[in-house]
């Protein structure tokens, strides 16, 4: 019988490993979480509260209340996994730069990670799930069976970004993107809890030059090696 494994994918933003996790996901069967959106819809929730405004952010209120977010993914008709939050499919809404800036900012604060990470951890209880975000490996899932790290440089993450929001009816340009980027990169990498780094044992990958067919051979090549040599050491 083959074995079930974890599969953790970090990385910097925009860097697509919320799409090269939802393929690999949909190709083996197993189900993708993404942990970002869960930051996204975390941020959501607390702009609607109006925790979280241009200008500050209610520390007290949102960590007296995380415990009230409850998050779940569901596969829609495509076999893709959709965020619902509190019951209410949020996967669009979650989708924008404004929100964006929001989960960056919610991301920092211990009592936040703490909730997510005891629900992602919930989530991975079964295995067979494929998981991205800044420290899936690092912290969620340390004991991974298979771990990448995804980079690319700043410049073309933020084109990537750009467009992806562009298809999505915003106005935006590209040096505002840059600059979200590069202030994501910056808060990701020096926030005191749980930093964005690349795990000892995960396997580094830049995509910069990349196209999305070469990204999921070798992410499925790693994971088919991964997977075999384990069903091996347990036959």
């Amino acid at each position: 019988m083959t074995k079930k494994i974890i599969v953790a994918i970090d990385g910097f933003s925009s860097c697509g490993k919320s799409t090269m996790a939802k393929q690999l996901a949909r190709d083996v069967g197993y189900i993708y979480i993404d942990s970002g959106a869960m930051y996204r819809a975390v941020a959501l929730y607390c702009m609607r509260q109006g925790w979280i405004t241009n200008d500050d952010m209610d520390i007290k209120s949102i960590e007296s209340q995380i415990h009230t977010v409850q998050l779940k993914f569901v596969l829609n008709d495509t076999g893709y996994a959709e965020i619902y939050l509190n019951g209410e499919n949020v996967e669009s809404a979650i989708r924008t730069l404004e929100v964006s800036n929001g989960a960056s900012r919610v991301s920092t604060l211990p009592a936040v990670r703490k909730e997510l990470v005891r629900q992602q951890q919930q989530m991975g209880v079964e295995k067979g799930i494929v998981m991205d975000g800044r420290d899936i490996g690092t912290v969620v899932f340390p004991d991974a069976e298979l771990k990448v790290f995804l980079t690319a440089s700043p410049e073309i993450r933020a084109q990537r970004r750009m467009e992806e929001l562009i298809q999505k009816g915003e106005q935006v340009s590209f040096e505002d993107v840059l600059a979200n980027v590069k202030e994501r990169d910056y808060r990701d990498q020096t926030r005191k809890m749980s930093p964005l780094k690349k795990a000892e044992d995960a396997v580094l990958i830049d995509n910069s030059l990349m196209t999305l067919r070469e990204q999921q051979k070798v992410l499925m090549e790693l994971f088919e090696q991964r997977v075999a040599a384990l069903t091996e050491v347990r036959d």
